[in-house]
């Protein structure tokens, strides 16, 4: 009996050890990408996130470094960070996916941002677009030009 407990147990640690590398290689060069950059941005290595994304526009590593220090919110951690994945549209080197994105730091009622995401395949590396990050943190990604605002002729004074 205790040999047959044995060998049923050994066979169960088998067969998850298969499974879970199964679902391990099912991992996409797009999911693996966006993983990865999500990572860095979690850990606070801003720079190297910067050097991660494409179409990047008129933002300088600077500007941005400063934006992604300021926002309070950042992936999850492990399984939270990305769920759901699924590849939508792949061409040539555009694609779009779409995946639910874990956050920390958030107010009560928003834990995680699902939607769609490009990503832009350059020189070989599947690369998210700064615009995507921005909207994730919640930072606008264009700078607000001053209004020019015309001065009353009466002006307004509170009293109270």
């Amino acid at each position: 009996m205790n040999t047959a407990v044995r060998l049923s147990f050994v066979i169960l640690l088998l067969f998850l050890f298969t499974v879970s590398a199964q679902a391990q290689e099912r991992t996409t060069p797009l999911e693996k990408s966006m993983s990865d950059t999500l990572d860095a941005w979690r850990d606070g290595h801003y720079e190297q996130l910067f050097d991660m994304l494409s179409k990047r526009g008129k933002v300088s590593r600077e500007q941005f470094v400063i934006k992604m220090r300021e926002t309070p919110l950042r992936p999850a951690c492990c399984w939270e960070k990305m769920v759901q994945f699924k590849l939508l549209d792949e061409k040539g080197a555009e694609a779009t996916v779409y995946a639910k994105i874990g956050l920390e730091g958030t107010p009560a009622d928003a834990k995680s941002i699902t939607r769609e995401f490009k990503l832009t395949n350059q020189g070989g590396d599947w690369k998210m677009h700064l615009t995507d990050i921005f909207a994730i943190a919640g930072i606008s990604s264009v700078k607000s030009s001053p209004k020019k605002r015309h001065s009353k002729k009466t002006p307004y004074y509170n009293l109270n």
